[in-house]
C-alpha cells in the first residue's frame, strides 16, 4: 500500500508518498509521463510542515448517482451508472472550509469513495478499467437539495453539485488496497451518519470507468465520485464533516 499526497511547502506545490509522519517529495507530478508515478528525489519532510492539497489535479470530476441500494429509497435501480460532472472550480483542499453559498437553504454531505484514474482509457472492458485505476481517496460529493429536486430546481445540477467547494477530495490516493471492500464513514460534528462498505455498490468501480470510456476517454488524474451510501441530512454553519475509508484516512471540512 503507497498514500500519494500533493501539498505546499512555503511557496510551492509538490507531489509526495505518505509514510506514517514522512513526506517523501516526489521528482515531478504524480502521473510525469502519463502512465506511472515520479520517483522520490531525496527530499524529506514531517507532514506537520506542509500544508495538505487535493491529491490530483483533475481535467474531470465525474459523479455517480444512485449507486447504493441504501440510498435508492423507493426509486428504481438504474440498469446503468448515472452519470454526472462536477466542474473542477468545486474541488476543496483537506480542511478548508464547505462554504454555504448565497440562497442556500438545503446543503447536504454525501461521503463517497473516489476513483482517481491512472492511464488515458478508452472504450474500456471491464477488466482494461480496472487496470487503468491507478488508486482511490475520499471525496465528498456536497449537494444542495433544493436546486437539484426541489419545486423550483435547475434543469442542470450546475450549482446544485457544482458550487464552489462543493467537491472536498483528499488527503491521500491510496493504491495496493482492496478498494471494492472497504468501510465507509461520514460523521457529522463527531456522529456516524452514514457506514457501509464499498462491496455493497451496485455498479463496482471498473464497471463506473468502462461506462464512462465508451463515451468520454479518460486521462491520468481525472476523479470519479463512485456515489454515497444511506441517507443524507443538512449541514449548517460551524459544523464539522468527516469523511473516512477504511485503509485510505479521513477528509475533514469545517462549514462556513
Amino acid at each position: 500500500m503507497t498514500k500519494y499526497i500533493r501539498y505546499r511547502y512555503e511557496a510551492d506545490a509538490h507531489y509526495g508518498i505518505l509514510d506514517g509522519e514522512t513526506v517523501r517529495e516526489l521528482s515531478g507530478a504524480l502521473f510525469s509521463d502519463g502512465s506511472a508515478p515520479a520517483a522520490p528525489n531525496g527530499v524529506t519532510r514531517n507532514v506537520a510542515e506542509v500544508k495538505l492539497l487535493h491529491p490530483c489535479e483533475p481535467a474531470k470530476i465525474f459523479a455517480v448517482g444512485l449507486n447504493y441500494k441504501s440510498h435508492l429509497g423507493t426509486r428504481q435501480q438504474p440498469a446503468h451508472p448515472e452519470i454526472f460532472l462536477k466542474p473542477v472550480s468545486a474541488l476543496q483542499e483537506p480542511g478548508e472550509p464547505i462554504a454555504i453559498p448565497r440562497d442556500a437553504t438545503e446543503v447536504h454531505y454525501e461521503g463517497e469513495l473516489v476513483v482517481v484514474i491512472g492511464k488515458r482509457v478508452r472504450n474500456a472492458t471491464n477488466e482494461q478499467a480496472r487496470e487503468a485505476i491507478f488508486g482511490v481517496t475520499c471525496g465528498n460529493d456536497v449537494s444542495e437539495r433544493n436546486w437539484q429536486a426541489g419545486p423550483n430546481k435547475d434543469l442542470q445540477w450546475w450549482r446544485a453539485k457544482g458550487s464552489d467547494t462543493f467537491a472536498p477530495l483528499g488527503p491521500a490516493i491510496v493504491t495496493g488496497i482492496d478498494y471494492g471492500n472497504l468501510q465507509l464513514q461520514t460523521r457529522l460534528n463527531g456522529e456516524v451518519v452514514q457506514k457501509q462498505t464499498t462491496a455493497d455498490l451496485i455498479f463496482d468501480c471498473a464497471t463506473i470507468v468502462s461506462w464512462i470510456s465508451g463515451w468520454v476517454t479518460l486521462m491520468p488524474g481525472d476523479v470519479i465520485y463512485t456515489g454515497t451510501p444511506g441517507s443524507t441530512r443538512r449541514m449548517s454553519r460551524g459544523d464539522t464533516v468527516e469523511v473516512e475509508i477504511e485503509g485510505v484516512g479521513v477528509l475533514r471540512n469545517p462549514v462556513a
